[in-house]
């Protein structure tokens, strides 16, 4: 006999229920965002503003509040795509190694006599001694410094290449070193950047490496090119100098192991620096936007163990000097140490407000680029051209969906009508099952959905075609439809699980748009299936326990 245990009826129901439950919130698409925007940015420690409490009661919290991510050809956003400048890394990589070698140098002076760092062009480092005899020891002493290369492609390589003339000692990095430097900047810039932009909110960028020193930077959402830029394009290199001097000249010629960088608070001001920074941003394990005890927005940080022992042991050995803070080769502020700072923490202040101290924050926490990006490409794609996109995609579907309808009332009746129930109920499950996995749509996507509302009665044609040939011979119409879908199984899952396999390789060796049709592909057989197999079922023996049919027509 016809029948289905009421465990299994309650578990349909259920899921079912669940599944338009979770795909509720994308019919409020623009409520439902702001409010888990401004959720998002409480939780990385954003300052609570009149605006955010405001979005935040835009949707209640007891809700699931998942959406399904509209990528870039939907919503609009943002297209980037960028150089990075690796020579610039090969010249701070290369002025990293000025202090080992003064002190290396310093211990031979009987030899080499008197030391002076010369100017010399971007990534290489010259130094002159006053003795030229003392020129090969030097060298040697040099050579020393130099470490193995760590990487696959340069095994037996050293990092450095020393050479001496003269008088002068010249030392560049090894062409093995820039080799594994250029891959190593490469990972660390997409990395940066992948997490800038997660910190920032935005869902579902697209960031990969073109060819040997590009990064290609796709953002749905976000207004505009040059926001995007704004988030991603400043190296945001903290770094922490002691002051030697301030100057309003801002040509003025410093030694060569000193810089020279403006005030951002003070035009026409610029500190003379150690060039060697006391701490680095590389030391940062956090920073948060806050409040000063005036009341002005600022940005706190707090040091890893070594970065707190530098920053301790300097300020307890400078107490009354002054000390600059410098973000990007300007000077936020210079305060002056009035006692030691052994607790790893602080608190940097400035003429900014609550919105760039949060973008200050990120950037710090998120961490600074290896080096500059050049912008060779950029686009702004308006939402405008999304919402087309998505209007035409809801053309499609509703068209296919009335098609469908039509075409199985007309030819199974009844039976035909419980089929198109169910599939309403399958374009809510893939729905649900997108927002439940943060999946993201794009046109190819909904290319695929429209594909699976024409595909998702097939199973149910099978099941149909199978009970009218079995209620010709079958004993009653409760055993015609429970041999039909007996019967009928087989094909079913054959069917599906060969289109299951295609969606799987397109997802494996495609990129882009193609994954997206996969994906929906895929998600929208798994729901077929189930509707078909169960939700029609239920639907129908409930239509069967009620009515009690002598005979059935499909």
């Amino acid at each position: 006999m016809l029948q289905i245990p009421l465990w299994k009826r309650l578990t349909i129901i259920l899921v079912c229920l669940a599944g338009l439950l979770l795909a509720v919130p994308n019919l409020f698409y623009s409520r439902v965002e702001l409010h888990n925007d401004a959720a998002t940015a409480l939780e990385r420690g954003a300052v609570p503003t009149a605006q955010i409490e405001e979005n935040l009661a835009l949707w209640p919290e007891w809700l699931p509040s998942g959406l399904i991510n509209l990528g870039l050809d939907l919503r609009g956003g943002a297209h980037l795509l960028a150089e990075v400048q690796l020579e610039d890394v090969y010249e701070s990589r290369v002025d990293g190694y000025w202090p080992e070698i003064r002190d290396a140098l310093r211990d031979l002076r009987g030899e080499v006599g008197t030391i002076r760092r010369q100017d010399a062009p971007p990534g290489e480092l010259r130094v002159r001694i006053s003795r030229p005899e003392g020129l090969q020891a030097a060298v040697d002493a040099v050579r020393e410094l130099s470490s193995p290369i760590v990487s696959l492609t340069g095994v037996g390589e050293r990092d450095i290449a020393v050479a001496g003339a003269g008088d002068t000692i010249s030392v560049t990095l090894s062409e093995a070193e820039r080799a594994a430097t250029d891959q190593r900047t490469l990972e660390q810039s997409l990395e940066i950047i992948r997490r800038r932009v997660d910190e920032a909110g935005t869902r579902e960028p697209t960031i990969q490496r073109q060819g040997a020193d590009r990064i290609l930077i796709q953002v749905p959402g976000i207004g505009s090119a040059q926001e995007l830029k704004a988030l991603i394009g400043t190296t945001a290199r903290l770094t922490f100098h002691s002051v030697v001097g301030r100057t309003s000249d801002g040509t003025q010629r410093v030694d060569s192991d000193q810089l020279l960088h403006p005030s951002m608070d003070e035009e026409g001001l610029f500190y003379i620096l150690d060039r060697t920074p006391v701490v680095s941003g590389d030391d940062l394990v956090d920073s948060q936007p806050a409040f000063d005890q005036n009341g002005q927005p600022a940005v706190t940080f707090r040091f890893n163990p070594s970065g707190a022992r530098a920053f301790g042991q300097y300020t307890s050995a400078n107490v009354g000097a002054p000390f600059a803070i410098v973000l990007d080769e300007e000077v936020i502020t210079a305060p002056r140490i009035n006692e030691p700072i052994t607790g790893g923490s602080g608190q940097i202040t400035g003429n900014f407000g609550v919105e760039e101290a949060n973008r200050l924050a990120i950037l710090l926490r998120a961490g600074a680029l290896p080096a500059e990006m050049t912008f060779l490409e950029e686009r702004t794609i308006g939402p405008e051209l999304g919402q087309d996109s998505i209007d035409a995609g809801k053309v499609a579907a509703i068209f296919a969906m009335v098609a469908v309808v039509a075409f199985m009332v007309l030819s199974y009746g009844l039976f035909g009508a419980l089929a198109t129930v169910a599939l309403g109920i399958n374009v809510a499950l893939i729905f649900a099952v997108l927002s439940m996995i943060g999946g993201t749509l794009t046109l190819p996507g909904i290319a695929g959905i429209v594909l699976t509302i024409g595909m998702a009665v097939d199973a149910n044609v099978l099941v149909f075609e199978r009970i009218r040939e079995e209620a010709k011979t079958a004993r009653g119409p409760a055993r015609a439809i429970e041999l039909g879908y007996e019967r009928a199984l087989s094909a079913i899952v054959d069917a599906n699980i060969t289109t299951f396999i295609i969606a799987t390789i397109l997802f494996t060796l495609g990129s882009g748009p193609v994954r997206g049709f996969a994906v929906t592909l895929g998600i929208g057989i798994l729901t077929s299936v189930f509707t078909a197999i169960f939700v029609t079922r239920l639907l129908i023996v409930l239509w069967f326990e009620r009515r009690r049919p002598k005979q059935i027509e499909i």
